[in-house]
């Protein structure tokens, strides 16, 4: 990588900022980033990170080979009508804008590219994201590899085809969501059973961190990892038997069907309204 041009600078521009210089991937004069219109912000961004900032899209994609799309998804169309005569072919435009394909950002930029799509998640901003990654046919192998290193440097990073990110996005994209909720409801349990606010919170985080850490290194299904701690008759065994009569497994498959389903219909929405007036 020579040079990545970022093109938005809210919270997941910041998180792989961070990430790329915690982990070398890029110095950081080769940095660049832009936005709108909030000076403010980007001047935090060059104090924190020594980065470098500019309006000036000459200078901001001069010798770029990555331009990253990290706009709000619905400003897509006015923020790619500005910057689409300095991107090129050569270029690797890497997205993170939930619900718009790459033909839609094709489209826009009225010329072919080299995309890559990418769905991180908000743990992004502690280097734990879980984030799938879609490209097009003109992604070369070494646009594949420097994608694939840029957001390895926030957690872990799998490719998929286009049509899985939907998926993704309902599985791992809101899932952080879904487990600070479940951490929401133990301690919530926590002051009825007797114990302290910050005590409960510290021992449900790292049973929680155990948990993840024993799924992640074990051979073993998670099915038997809870078969293996549930035994007849005990604890565990009672407090299963409430979740099972609750419908907690189908209620959270359900869950996870109705944020797929949302991300695709969002999706197909913005990306019509985004190609609207737009075709070559």
């Amino acid at each position: 990588m020579k040079k990545i041009a970022i093109v938005g600078a809210g919270s997941m521009a910041e998180a792989l900022i961070s990430g790329i210089l915690e982990n070398g991937l890029i110095d950081r004069k080769n940095i660049w980033v832009t936005n709108n219109s909030n000076a403010n912000r980007l001047k935090g961004l060059n104090d924190r990170y020594g980065i470098r900032s500019t309006y000036d899209l000459h200078t901001l994609f001069d010798n770029a080979d990555i331009v990253m799309l990290a706009m709000k998804p619905k400003d897509a169309d006015s923020a790619i009508a500005k910057i689409r005569e300095h991107l090129t072919e050569q270029m690797l435009v890497v997205s993170v804008l939930a619900g718009v394909s790459m033909n839609t950002i094709e489209t826009l930029a009225r010329k072919s590219l080299s995309i890559a799509r990418a769905m991180p998640n908000t743990s992004a901003a502690v280097g734990k994201s879980a984030t799938a990654i879609a490209i097009n046919s003109r992604v070369t192998d070494v646009q594949l590899e420097s994608t694939e290193q840029l957001f390895s440097t926030v957690g872990l990073a799998r490719f998929v085809e286009e049509e899985q990110l939907d998926a993704v996005t309902g599985l791992s994209g809101s899932g952080p969501a879904y487990i600070y909720y479940l951490i929401e409801a133990m301690e919530n349990s926590a002051a009825g059973i007797g114990l302290e606010k910050e005590m409960a919170q510290e021992l449900i985080v790292q049973t929680l961190i155990g948990a993840a850490e024993m799924v992640k290194n074990s051979s073993k299904s998670p099915e038997q990892l809870r078969r293996e701690v549930t035994s007849p008759g005990g604890t565990t065994e009672a407090g299963v038997k409430v979740l099972e009569e609750h419908g907690v497994q189908q209620a959270f498959i359900s869950c996870i069907q109705a944020a797929t389903a949302q991300s695709k219909k969002m999706g197909n929405a913005l990306d019509s309204q985004l190609r609207v007036g737009k075709l070559f």
